[in-house]
């Protein structure tokens, strides 16, 4: 099970020392989106997910791939493949803050999201300053559906 809230952050918003923080490479395509079957490449670790519908929260499975399996998937998917560059940052002593900053198509695209350990805390859950909009509950920064959009509005 996924519980997360999703935001979107302002470039002009972003914490000055990011650099302080670990960050992994991430690509993933989608083989399809509904519903949401993913392959991701996270550094040099390959995944296939099953995603279920939702928008906080949803079914979520991890298998992992080899690297030939995962290029031969990549060959296969439905529209664009999505690069991003993910900051892990810890905040309140509780939850880590995943920080995606969208490469290439989706640039200048940066969301943030939160995992949480059950709906109660996603729910009672302050965001820091910096964060804008909320956009949990809009399929429309799902990543599936950012992977079919032509350009960003």
């Amino acid at each position: 099970m996924e519980i997360e809230r999703k935001y979107l952050i302002s470039p002009e918003a972003l914490p000055t020392n990011l650099d302080n923080y670990p960050f992994r490479m991430i690509e993933q395509g989608y083989l399809c989106t509904v519903p949401v079957v993913r392959i991701r490449k996270d550094d040099e670790q390959y995944f296939l997910t099953y995603k279920s519908k939702g928008l906080m929260v949803r079914e979520e499975s991890n298998l992992p791939l080899s690297k030939e399996a995962y290029l031969h998937l990549k060959a296969k998917i439905d529209g664009r493949m999505i690069s991003k560059k993910r900051y892990m940052i810890p905040f309140a002593d509780t939850y880590v803050i995943e920080l995606d900053m969208f490469l290439d198509e989706l640039a200048p695209l940066i969301l943030a999201e939160v995992e949480f350990p059950n709906e109660d805390c996603a729910n009672k859950f302050v965001p820091p300053d910096w964060f804008g909009e909320d956009v949990t509950f809009s399929s429309d920064y799902h990543n599936s559906t950012l992977s079919k959009r032509s350009k960003l509005d």
